[in-house]
């Protein structure tokens, strides 16, 4: 009868030992690895709703420039996490009521009163030059934010604290901050007066 002596033959599996010591490299491994990816998920995440808030921000003062309106940048509206550029109704020197404050503007922000797109391209009607309602992921928040107004000569204006008078005054030598936060990461967009931008 053939005899099987080969080393292929007498070659046993893995003691005990041996998988203890693989587990426990694996588990260290995983206990190193798994906070920096959930930091890094949680970078991108925030940095990814961060530069779509500043593309909104850029295209609304574009469109200030090239409608020669005034073109506002609207958050927490009309829900917390919302965000949208409406046109501002009226002028400068006199908004429209609903329009003036924040605290009745997010009436701006829905659909059911001012639809996008919107069904009249007449000029001579307003307004022409409102985004769409735009959302930040679940797990992002604004957690300082003001309201934004773009003017056509590209320059920046904002309500000041309990402010209410019109026309809203020019962002002064101090930019303005829109930060976004998770709750362990926050990132913000610097708004100076002139309209630049930049990511902190």
């Amino acid at each position: 009868m053939f005899k099987r002596t080969s080393r292929f033959w007498r070659a046993r599996g893995f003691g005990l030992v041996d998988q203890l010591a693989t587990l426990g490299i694996a588990a260290t491994v995983a206990a190193i690895a798994i906070p920096t990816i959930v930091k890094t998920v949680s970078t991108q995440r925030i940095g990814i709703d961060l530069r779509n808030v500043e593309r909104e921000m850029q295209l609304a003062r574009i469109s200030a420039i090239q409608s020669n309106r005034p073109i506002r940048m609207r958050f927490n509206c009309p829900a917390a996490g919302y965000y949208r550029r409406v046109e501002l109704l009226g002028s400068v020197n006199n908004p429209i009521t609903g329009d003036d404050a924040d605290n009745q503007g997010t009436r701006r922000c829905s659909y059911t009163y001012y639809p996008y797109p919107v069904a009249d391209k007449d000029p001579m009607t307003r307004p022409n030059n409102d985004g769409p309602l735009q959302q930040l992921n679940s797990k992002i928040s604004f957690s300082s934010v003001q309201t934004i107004e773009f003017w056509p000569n590209g320059t920046v204006h904002m309500m000041s604290g309990a402010q209410s008078g019109q026309p809203l005054p020019q962002v002064g030598s101090t930019p303005v901050n829109i930060v976004l936060s998770d709750g362990s990461t926050t990132r913000l967009i610097s708004v100076n007066s002139l309209g630049k931008m930049q990511f902190q």
